[in-house]
């Protein structure tokens, strides 16, 4: 499994990692595919305080156990909920950051996280708060860097260049291209991006043809569009799963594509793929097959 630097920092990551999202709560069966995970190479390891509400960050805490010195550990915040009430709301204050971050703290059974990232924001969240946060967590060793999981440009362009942070996590695949325009500014800024959406609910995976008779378009492309895509990638590459990962990690300033996995099977097919795709390096016909835009808001 190779690895990349995040960004500017001190940290490498392998370039698949675990979403922690999909995960089962079965801590048998997470231990399984954790377990999988690691004995391949994976190192970064991405959860979320919002993810059943806390029960993910314990999980991921109680299956690595005394293996948490080998991984890089990504949790985020913003996301707030309380006990009893239904839904969430968002919530960026200093104050509740300051809280919630003692409380994955406690939930992942460590005394620090590796990258801690906002879950979201708008422009009209206190930047200069969250920032000074970030930093003030960072200087008490409670983290080792931080970032952002966000798609919107104007947020990336207040936030990136008044912060020290590392790590953007964006949706980006072959069937959703429009952080490219965005990834050499992010890059410039000495952050990289970790990608989410990498194989798009599966239709960049070799059951493409099940998923696309079953589903109605995905992002920008209609169904009959998506269809006629997928076959058309399909005729070219004859592995679309080792084609999505290989389509985002030909950018450089991807350090890593998140993966989700709900068994060991899946973590198995995603693995395989992994090594096919380094023998993936024409990306022309993907990139004229596919459509090419940009972020239409928040700009």
């Amino acid at each position: 499994m190779k690895k990349r630097q995040l960004g500017s920092s001190d940290l490498f990551l392998s370039e698949i990692s675990l979403g922690g999202m999909s995960l089962s709560t079965d801590k048998e069966k997470a231990a399984g595919i954790v377990d999988m995970a690691l004995d391949a190479g994976i190192n970064y390891f991405d959860t979320a305080d919002l993810y059943d509400l806390g029960v993910n960050e314990t999980i991921i805490g109680e299956t690595l156990g005394k293996r948490r010195q080998d991984i890089i550990l990504a949790t985020k915040v913003g996301n707030r909920w309380s006990e009893g009430v239904e839904g969430w709301h968002w919530d960026a204050s200093s104050s509740y950051i300051k809280e919630a971050v003692h409380a994955s703290l406690q939930r992942l059974g460590t005394d620090y996280i590796d990258v801690y990232q906002l879950h979201g924001g708008t422009i009209a969240d206190d930047w200069d708060g969250i920032i000074n946060t970030f930093e003030e967590l960072k200087k008490d060793g409670l983290i080792r860097e931080y970032g952002i999981s966000s798609i919107r440009p104007n947020v990336l362009q207040r936030f990136l260049p008044a912060s020290s942070a590392k790590s953007v996590m964006m949706q980006y695949s072959a069937l959703d291209r429009r952080p490219e325009e965005w990834l050499d500014y992010i890059a410039g800024e000495g952050a990289s991006v970790v990608t989410r959406g990498t194989v798009a609910k599966g239709f960049l995976t070799n059951t493409w043809k099940d998923r696309q008779q079953r589903g109605n378009g995905y992002n920008a492309y209609t169904a009959d569009e998506l269809a006629t895509t997928l076959a058309g990638l399909a005729t070219h590459y004859d592995d679309l799963h080792a084609l999505a990962l290989a389509f985002n990690l030909k950018e450089s300033t991807i350090a890593s594509t998140v993966i989700g996995a709900s068994s060991q099977e899946q973590l198995a097919q995603t693995l395989a793929a992994y090594e096919k795709s380094m023998e993936i390096l024409d990306f022309e016909k993907a990139l004229e097959l596919t459509k090419s835009e940009q972020y239409q808001d928040h700009r």
